[in-house]
């Protein structure tokens, strides 16, 4: 477990005496008196119960203790000032963007809120949303053209070369408007939703072979009156107006069922959980923006489900 004594001013003066082989010469470059020097040196020391250097009249040589403790105290100080120059070029530099593919399943409910956030930690960087089907998104971030992709796992023939970080869970529900026949029944039997038309995600839809098994496992087969959409606002737009009955991720809709436009039928969907993340390429480093973005990402996440799931309970 690190030391909490041990603090910056102690790493900085153990390095600086490393380098000028002298605590005379680290005094006068870190503009601190000699006894101050010694007395920090011999603070960590203690703290590490280790000496770590030699003293001689020709002046400090490591110890083989110093010379392990050089080599991460040293990146441990260069990472810590990346960090802070990090932070600095977020809020500094204009022209920044972050380009985000986001699919349906978050784009309504967790990510309004996340980039709001983002927005008051970094005003001047642009954040460009792209929205489109899984596939097309997998193929843009792993080409480069976007920096990150939150929505769901994607199936593993996509995954290669890309790294996926769990967000929550979410189910496949079943909507329809206020006031729908299938609501008159409070244990409605799923196989009557051939009597309507009904949307439902195309093949290229990465909740389609979910959709897909929860069908035949309730014995339906092909439903006859059938349209085939990704898109939420036609989705959202024709189920409030007609009779249909829209098949689509609860995050797309949970505001409009929250707000009581569209009303989720009580069929049981607890076997088509799937997980929701952020997906982003393994070969390529995460920059600044981007790591502020998915923090900010992963916290509305686990604040929205909280907050769901204390509204459930």
């Amino acid at each position: 477990m690190l030391d909490q004594r041990i603090k910056f001013r102690h790493l900085t003066c153990f390095l600086e005496v490393a380098r000028q082989r002298s605590v005379v010469k680290a005094a006068d470059t870190l503009s601190i008196t000699q006894p101050a020097v010694s007395k920090t040196i011999r603070e960590l020391e203690e703290h590490l119960d280790a000496r770590l250097f030699d003293r001689s009249k020709r002046g400090v040589t490591l110890t083989d203790f110093g010379k392990v403790f050089l080599r991460y105290a040293g990146a441990s100080v260069t990472a810590l000032r990346q960090g802070v120059d990090s932070i600095s070029q977020v809020r500094m530099q204009g022209g920044i963007s972050i380009n985000l593919g986001v699919l349906p399943t978050v784009a309504a409910s967790v990510m309004p809120n996340a980039i709001r956030h983002f927005k008051t930690l970094s005003p001047d960087t642009t954040v460009k949303v792209v929205a489109g089907p899984n596939v097309m998104l997998m193929g843009q971030l792993r080409v480069g053209e976007l920096d990150l992709v939150v929505g769901r796992l994607a199936e593993p023939d996509q995954m290669s070369g890309l790294s996926f970080i769990h967000l929550y869970s979410e189910h496949i529900s079943l909507v329809a408007r206020p006031g729908h026949p299938l609501l008159a029944d409070k244990n409605p039997d799923i196989t009557r939703i051939r009597e309507f038309t009904v949307l439902v995600p195309p093949k290229h839809a990465i909740i389609h072979p979910t959709v897909d098994k929860m069908l035949i496992a309730h014995g339906i087969g092909a439903i006859p009156d059938r349209i085939e959409t990704v898109s939420t606002s036609f989705g959202r737009a024709f189920t409030r107006e007609t009779d249909a009955i829209w098949i689509i991720s609860n995050g797309a809709v949970a505001s409009d069922i929250a707000e009581g436009h569209l009303v989720e039928l009580p069929i049981d969907t607890s076997d088509t959980f799937g997980p929701v993340g952020l997906t982003t390429r393994i070969d390529s480093p995460i920059s600044p923006p981007v790591e502020m973005l998915i923090n900010a990402v992963r916290e509305e996440a686990q604040r929205h489900h909280s907050a769901q799931a204390g509204a459930k309970g």
